[in-house]
């Protein structure tokens, strides 16, 4: 028997629903979902839109929190030959307006729950002409030239006929908003192309089969998020979808009760298991395989998520939106090279270069680029921005991704991340990682997360701050982090202030927030 190749993301959803009609394809709120009833769903919904005037191409928003409404969303709107986009339901009105009239959305899904946001949004929108509610929409205040339209009674109606459009793996699949220098976020095109492959991509490294059962904690607005979802329909296997890891008492329930196999997280959510395990000694022996990425795992941490997760492979991995996924260490090199993020993801290639754009010596400090299928076709509407992160590529055809990111590289090609372009300190005339700095305060007993930030200084250039919250019975005080820092750093690396928090501020994706700290210290001084 031929099976037929994936190329369009869609067609993941109609080859595992032909081979696993009835299995549980999506778990929400205890409500189980098969993939019969995911394809059905999405088909109902995308004939809709052709119906009302979607055509190849066209965007359509959805702007809802992590449910099965938003899930069948991004497959109808891909089967409907669209381009889907996420927006974090915790994006206020304004946001939410210039995202719609940035993307030229002409659709907008949404759930009643926003909406004081949505009725505010779409008042000064230029495209949308039709509003899908899931839940009340006669909470929605009526606009001129925009029907309200109901979720629930679309996808109870007799499934409509129409042809759907037929895209190629060249168009565009969808946009995923990314936060600008400008306060503005942008969009980051990814074509089928870019979408499938990166998909196959993750599952063939993280070792993914139709037997996963994988926990979604993380909104399907950021991608690490949304590719669970992608990831997890390609495979056939479960989707256990969680609202967020605020409650971590109904999660660790639902783990008990679901069993999940893999349990990707972030940095910050491991802080806080570690920090109940060290009181209660929570421990899931169901995990398989655990996962890292928006900020780096600190080496730190690998003992006691060994304790919380005894039979887990842990994977460290880097990426950036405009390309998905960079690298990843193999778990069983977790304990070898604990601080590297290792090596290029599958089918793609990874290089350093000074900002000159000369090649990098093995263990010397440059700037990430990337090769590959998975690179971004650029950004929505900024062909200037574009340029900037899009660079000519050896051959004729080609554009490789600048990440502005710094790193160093081993003699056997394993990659250690320093720190964001613009998380680079500079100050006495050196550059430093904040990252650095960071490994070695994580290493002193009772400290929970650090971060730390650079601010302006008029005889150092920048004076390094480091912003520290600590596990409940720990007692530290300034002098002893900069006693280890200076046991550990060279001089002018160690920290001229240490400010403990009680909470670390969180962007919608669980990453510390560093401009906000930047911006509060900057305000109070």
């Amino acid at each position: 028997m031929i099976s037929i190749p994936q190329r369009l993301l869609g067609e993941a959803l109609l080859i595992s629903e032909k081979n696993y009609s009835s299995k549980t394809a999506v778990i929400v709120k205890g409500t189980e979902y098969t993939y019969s009833q995911l394809k059905d769903s999405a088909e109902k919904l995308a004939f809709h839109l052709v119906h009302t005037g979607i055509k190849r191409g066209d965007r359509v928003a959805v702007y809802m929190n992590n449910s099965w409404h938003a899930i069948v969303s991004v497959y109808a709107i891909t089967l409907s030959g669209a381009a889907f986009l996420m927006i974090n339901p915790q994006t206020k009105a304004n946001k939410l307006q210039y995202i719609l009239n940035d993307s030229e959305a002409r659709v907008l899904l949404a759930e009643a729950l926003l909406k004081n946001e949505i009725s505010s949004a779409i008042e000064g929108t230029n495209n949308i002409f039709e509003v899908i509610i899931s839940g009340d929409k006669s909470q929605i205040k009526a606009q001129p030239n925009i029907e309200l339209k109901a979720f629930e009674e679309i996808l109870s109606n007799e499934k409509e006929t129409a042809i759907l459009p037929k895209a190629i793996p060249n168009d565009l699949a969808s946009l995923i908003y990314t936060s600008g220098s400008t306060g503005f976020p942008k969009g980051v095109m990814m074509s089928h192309q870019n979408m499938v492959f990166t998909s196959w991509s993750l599952i063939e490294y993280l070792r993914l089969s139709d037997e996963d059962r994988i926990i979604l904690l993380l909104p399907l607005a950021f991608d690490y998020g949304l590719y669970q979802l992608l990831m997890s329909v390609t495979i056939g296997g479960t989707l256990i979808v969680e609202q967020s890891f605020i409650f971590p008492a109904s999660v660790y329930k639902d783990i008990e009760l679901y069993k999940p196999t893999v349990f990707p997280g972030v940095p910050t959510i491991y802080a806080m298991m570690i920090a109940t395990n060290k009181n209660s000694g929570l421990s899931f022996s169901c995990i398989k395989k655990i996962t890292n990425t928006a900020a780096a795992l600190p080496a730190e941490f690998i003992p006691d998520l060994k304790k919380i997760f005894p039979n887990a492979l842990i994977f460290k991995m880097y990426g950036l939106t405009e390309c998905k996924r960079v690298c990843y260490l193999e778990p069983e090199l977790i304990d070898i090279k604990p601080t590297s993020v290792g090596k290029a993801i599958p089918g793609t290639e990874v290089f350093l270069l000074t900002p000159e754009g000369n090649p990098v010596p093995p263990n010397e400090p440059g700037i990430l680029h990337i090769r590959g299928p998975h690179v971004m076709l650029g950004y929505w509407k900024k062909d200037d921005l574009s340029k900037e992160m899009l660079r000519p590529g050896s051959l004729p055809y080609e554009r490789i991704l600048c990440s502005n990111d710094w790193f160093k590289m081993d003699e056997e090609g394993f990659l250690y991340f320093q720190g964001r372009n613009d998380d680079i300190i500079k100050t006495r005339g050196e550059k430093v990682s904040p990252v650095e700095i960071e490994n070695v305060i994580y290493k002193i007993h009772g400290v929970k997360e650090v971060a730390i930030i650079g601010i302006p200084d008029s005889i150092m250039g920048e004076s390094i701050v480091a912003f520290i919250t600590t596990h409940d019975s720990a007692t530290l005080t300034d002098k002893e982090i900069q006693k280890e820092c200076m046991a550990q750093l060279e001089i002018f690396m160690v920290p001229q202030k240490i400010i403990f928090l009680n909470e670390m501020p969180k962007s919608p994706n669980g990453k510390i927030d560093k401009k906000e700290l930047k911006q509060s210290l900057l305000e109070n001084e």
